[in-house]
């Protein structure tokens, strides 16, 4: 009643906070018209410019959306600090995305990028899009600036 009335008597679902749910996620994606794949844990994904991107509902009630992009190469472990310094001046001067680093146990350092939104009490399909767009959008900005940074020895001219 209280919607109703705010809304001047329109009854638009899509602006009404929901649940976040794996499948609007999906439906997001095929609206949008980008291939995915889910995984065998049930995790959605897609390659975005070349890029790795997981679209993760994490929490207690999977009400947390994650969305986790990884960098399509890996640095040696050499250029470790390098790296850090990068990701640490990334974060310093930008709120979105979170940078970050992982080392395998064979030495090879992998590159991450994460927006993280708190979506307890619901979110509008509005919202959720913007979120989307926002985890892909900035993941892709800072993998840019690495491609930039470290450019692939394989794609110039020897």
């Amino acid at each position: 009643m209280l919607l109703r009335e705010l809304t001047g008597g329109l009854d638009d679902s899509s602006s009404v906070p929901r649940p976040l749910t794996r499948d609007r996620v999906v439906e997001w994606l095929g609206d949008n018209g980008f291939s995915y794949f889910v995984d065998s844990e049930g995790d959605v994904g897609g390659l975005w410019h070349g890029w790795l991107f997981y679209f993760l509902m994490v929490g207690e009630s999977s009400e947390v959306l994650q969305v986790r992009g990884q960098w399509h190469r890996d640095l040696t472990i050499e250029r470790l600090e390098e790296i850090l310094e990068i990701c640490n001046e990334w974060n310093a001067e930008r709120i979105w995305p979170k940078t970050y680093v992982r080392v395998r146990d064979n030495g090879a350092v992998l590159v991450y990028t994460e927006v993280t939104v708190d979506l307890e009490h619901g979110v509008t399909d509005d919202q959720l899009d913007q979120l989307l767009q926002c985890g892909l959008t900035t993941g892709s900005m800072f993998f840019e600036h690495l491609d930039e940074t470290f450019p692939d020895p394989l794609r110039s001219a020897p």
